[in-house]
C-alpha cells in the first residue's frame, strides 16, 4: 500500500507520488461525506488488477477501517507523503507488480488486516508504518480493514 493525497469523490484521481494521478472508484460515499473524503491523506493499495466498476476502470483501493455499521478511511501519519510506502516489520519484500487475482493472494491477506484497540492498522497483529510511524483509524477499534 502507499500513501495518497486524497480521494476527491467516488469516482476521481487519487495522488499515489506517481507521474500522474490514479483514478480510483468507490462506494466510500454512502459512507462517508464528500466533504470529508476531499483533499484527505488516505493510505491506498496499488498493485491490485485494475477492475471495472460502475463502467469506469479503477486503478487502486482506498484502505478503511470497516465494521458492519460503520466505515472510515484510515489515516497516515501527519508528515507522509504520496508515494510512501506502508512497511509491516517482519514481512520485508519487494511488493509484486500486480497481484494475481486467479490466486486470490488479497482474499488470502486481508482476514489478517485488522485494527487493534489502540486504533493502530495491523496485519498478522504487528503494526502498518509509514516512514516508521503507525497508520491509524481515527476513531474506530476492534474492527476489519478493507
Amino acid at each position: 500500500s502507499y500513501l495518497s493525497s486524497g480521494i476527491n469523490a467516488e469516482y476521481g484521481e487519487i495522488d499515489c507520488g506517481e507521474p500522474e494521478p490514479r483514478q480510483v472508484i468507490s462506494g466510500l460515499v454512502k459512507h462517508i461525506p464528500i466533504e470529508e473524503m476531499q483533499q484527505r491523506p488516505c493510505v491506498v493499495l496499488l498493485n491490485l488488477k485494475p477492475a471495472k466498476m460502475r463502467g469506469i476502470m479503477s486503478h487502486a483501493m482506498v484502505m478503511c477501517a470497516s465494521s458492519p455499521e460503520k466505515v472510515e478511511i484510515l489515516a497516515p501519519p501527519a508528515d507522509s507523503k504520496p508515494g510512501d510506502l506502508v512497511t509491516v516489520e517482519g514481512f520485508s519484500g519487494t511488493p509484486d507488480a500486480q497481484l494475481n487475482p486467479k490466486k486470490k493472494v488479497f482474499e488470502a491477506i486481508q482476514p489478517d488486516f485488522l485494527v487493534s484497540p489502540e486504533g493502530h492498522a495491523l496485519y498478522k497483529g504487528v503494526p502498518w508504518k509509514i516512514n516508521g510511524q503507525v497508520v491509524t483509524a481515527q476513531t474506530m477499534r476492534g474492527c476489519g480493514i478493507k
